[in-house]
C-alpha cells in the first residue's frame, strides 16, 4: 500500500503551474511590495531627499528629473507598491483582529484589495500627470 502511495507523488513541484488562490497572491504580493518599498525604495527616496535640500540648484535637477514623461511613468510602480502594500496591510490588519476570516470574505476583501491599489495609483497618477 505505501509504495502505491510513494509512486503516485510528484517528483518536483512546477511553482509556475501551481494555480494559487486569489488571498495568497495578495499576500505574496504585499510581502514582495514590502521588500521593494524597503530597498531600493528607501535609498532612492533619501538620495532625492538629499538632492532636495542640498542647494538650489539640485532642487532645480531634480524638479527636471521629476517633469520628464518616462520618470513619471516609471514612479507609477514604486506607487503601486506603496498603495497595494497599503491596502493588504490593512486587510490583514483586520483579518488579525478576525474581521473577513470567512472564505467567500476573504476572497471578496482581496478583491478589493487588487482593485482600490489600482484605482488608487491611478488616481494619484492622473493628479501627479
Amino acid at each position: 500500500m505505501e509504495a502505491k502511495l510513494h509512486n503516485k507523488r510528484p517528483k518536483h513541484l512546477n511553482l509556475f503551474k501551481i494555480r494559487q488562490p486569489l488571498p495568497a497572491v495578495v499576500s505574496i504580493l504585499h510581502r514582495i511590495s514590502g521588500v521593494l518599498l524597503f530597498f531600493p525604495g528607501i535609498p532612492l527616496l533619501l538620495c532625492s531627499l538629499q538632492m532636495l535640500l542640498q542647494s538650489q540648484h539640485s532642487f532645480e535637477v531634480l524638479q527636471d528629473y521629476l517633469r520628464h514623461p518616462m520618470i513619471k511613468l516609471m514612479l507609477l510602480l514604486p506607487l503601486w507598491f506603496f498603495l497595494h502594500h497599503l491596502c493588504a496591510g490593512i486587510r490583514h490588519l483586520l483579518l488579525d483582529l478576525h474581521v473577513g476570516v470567512a472564505l467567500t470574505q476573504a476572497r471578496a476583501s482581496s478583491k478589493l484589495v487588487f482593485t482600490a491599489g489600482f484605482m488608487l495609483t491611478a488616481l494619484v497618477g492622473l493628479i501627479l500627470w
